[in-house]
């Protein structure tokens, strides 16, 4: 009787067994459907990027065929590259999902920020005041983005619920344990939280749920020949955004993108990488993260820390 109980257990014949891309897939809608069970103005703030795509290919499995019970939020800082404005516009019209734009100029405009000057500025961190005044104006209480824990450290440090206070700032020392998958969206007038769904993501899986569920991407994540200058071992494409120095000459490189954010802080990896196939691949032999490739995560060893105290996405 000891030997039988000490076996290890079989698996019925007519048993189940969920993948892990289907475990995350689970945990991502349940988020999403407590998010929309528990607040009354939820958004999903959307980039154009892979994983706020992701996201919302993962709303219409939460959801559908009912209407999305939120809007999407785009925080536009008018240094995009052309590709992911036009791709953001063709999945909001083949969807039919409500799409509410607000732009960093408009806080440049009205004085509410200074925009940065000299040969590496960028708006990447001018967006969280447009950010929070976005929120703030349309009474958002709960903002879904597509945050990964493998991204970066400082994103290691969150919960699925993020608790956010009046002035949209994070305090990474007072989080709310998330014990058994309970979910505490309880919060004073002004008050919000950013939740994060897709938080036990990594970036192989993400590629490899696009790859499962055939969703069509931007082109710049596939391999594709443009002109890019070297700046401090970064390849950053050229633009309207970018103004070459002195010493620093274009070259044509066949480059691709593993994250998009801002043109004037995004750089290239040069790639041959034109399937999805060949992104699995190149990803699963990566040393360096995604965000390796980000100036802005480079201007101090707590960068995205700081950003995220101030309300950063």
């Amino acid at each position: 009787m000891v030997e039988r109980l000490n076996e290890p257990m079989k698996p019925r014949a007519n048993s189940t067994r969920r993948t892990h891309l289907q475990q995350l897939e689970s945990e991502a809608i349940y988020v999403m459907r407590e998010v929309a069970a528990q607040f009354e103005r939820p958004h999903l703030l959307f980039s154009g990027g892979k994983d706020s795509i992701v996201m919302v290919y993962l709303a219409m499995k939460a959801f559908r065929p009912a209407k999305f019970p939120f809007p999407l939020l785009h925080i536009d800082t008018g240094h995009n590259f052309p590709e992911t404005i036009q791709y953001r516009d063709e999945l909001v019209e083949r969807l039919g999902a409500n799409l509410i734009v607000r732009y960093v100029q408009d806080s440049i405009d009205q004085g509410r920020v200074q925009e940065e000057t000299g040969p590496n500025a960028s708006r990447n961190a001018l967006q969280t005041v447009t950010l929070l005044d976005a929120l703030k104006e349309l009474q958002v209480d709960a903002a879904l983005g597509g945050g990964r824990r493998d991204e970066e450290k400082a994103r290691a440090k969150e919960r699925f619920f993020s608790h956010r206070d009046i002035f949209g700032q994070w305090d990474p020392k007072n989080q709310r344990p998330e014990l058994w998958s309970l979910y505490n969206g309880r919060k004073n007038v002004g008050e919000h939280f950013r939740v994060f769904p897709i938080s036990n993501w990594t970036e192989m899986d993400v590629w490899q749920y696009i790859q499962s569920e055939e969703i069509p991407m931007p082109s710049l994540y596939f391999s594709h020949t443009r002109p890019v200058l070297n700046r401090q071992g970064m390849m950053l494409a050229a633009t309207e955004f970018i103004t070459p120095l002195e010493g620093e000459r274009l070259e044509e490189k066949v480059v691709r993108f593993r994250t998009i954010g801002d043109a004037t802080c995004t750089g290239a990896v040069e790639s041959r990488a034109a399937t999805i196939d060949d992104i699995i691949q190149e990803v699963a032999a990566a040393r360096i993260t995604e965000r390796g490739g980000r100036s802005d995560d480079k201007r101090s060893e707590a960068a995205m820390e700081d950003r995220k105290r101030a309300g950063y996405f």
